[in-house]
């Protein structure tokens, strides 16, 4: 039979306490690698990574190692070598699912491995824009909803409720908690910018992307609660206030 790029798809397999589909990869490379030229990837991180393309429409080249595993968005895998596996999960079960889509994300992650050997994994996010990178050491970054892309296995994925102050700030009710040890993407519409915050610092309510958890944010209105004339006359309404001390990424 004509080789093919799948062997088997094993749709309802309990595992982990929520279900999993199964794409299995072939063990030889039948097919040769999508490699263009680049830049030299990263050294320093668990995840060996490369972006292509910033700030307009970034992807980024995940250099996996054998056995090594990513977890992904949904719809966010470009291409990748044949001996990567794909398995999508509910991860956390049911619960853990609807939580996120509270956030804007999928119900299903999707966790790729190298198999045997290492392999090249390429994702583009559905929004074009911007990615960035955090190595996270046993600590926590809040996301915008919908702007997680990948992690390694280490980081962990929840949504956090940010009370009644989310009616106001344009985010909703919930924003994504990534914590954990391990390598996150992220994106956002438009380019990102790292803010270091040592005090106080305001930023509109429709720029934010991440900030660091070490940080609090109270939301409120330009000019005090002139709300419809401060907004008539400057063009601004709505602004979250942060404060502590911890790195912002706010977008163009």
């Amino acid at each position: 039979e004509p080789a093919t790029g799948f062997e088997s798809f094993d749709l309802g397999t309990a595992v982990d306490g929520g279900l999993d589909f199964d794409i299995g990869a072939k063990d030889e490379a039948a097919t040769p690698d999508f490699n263009p030229p680049a830049a030299p990837v990263s050294a320093g991180n668990e995840i060996k990574y490369e972006f292509i393309g910033k700030p307009d429409y970034a992807m980024v080249r995940l250099s996996l190692q054998a056995n090594q595993t990513m977890q992904v968005e949904p719809s966010a895998m470009a291409a990748m070598d044949s001996n990567i596996k794909m398995v999508t999960k509910a991860k956390g079960g049911i619960f853990a699912g609807v939580k996120r889509m509270l956030t804007h994300e999928s119900f299903f992650m999707n966790e790729f491995t190298a198999q045997n050997s290492s392999g090249d994994l390429y994702i583009s996010p559905a929004l074009p824009g911007d990615m960035d990178h955090i190595n996270l050491n046993n600590n926590s970054i809040i996301l915008q909803g919908s702007a997680f892309v990948a992690s390694s296995m280490g980081v962990s994925i929840n949504s956090k409720f940010q009370g009644l102050k989310g009616l106001f700030n344009g985010e909703g009710f919930f924003f994504i908690q990534a914590s954990g040890t391990g390598d996150l993407f992220f994106n956002t519409y438009g380019g990102i910018l790292e803010i270091p915050v040592n005090g106080e610092f305001v930023v509109d309510n429709g720029y934010i992307v991440a900030f660091d958890e070490t940080l609090s944010y109270e939301t409120e209105v330009v000019g005090g609660l002139k709300l419809g004339l401060t907004t008539f006359m400057s063009g601004e309404g709505i602004v979250c206030r942060f404060r502590g001390q911890g790195r912002l990424w706010i977008q163009t």
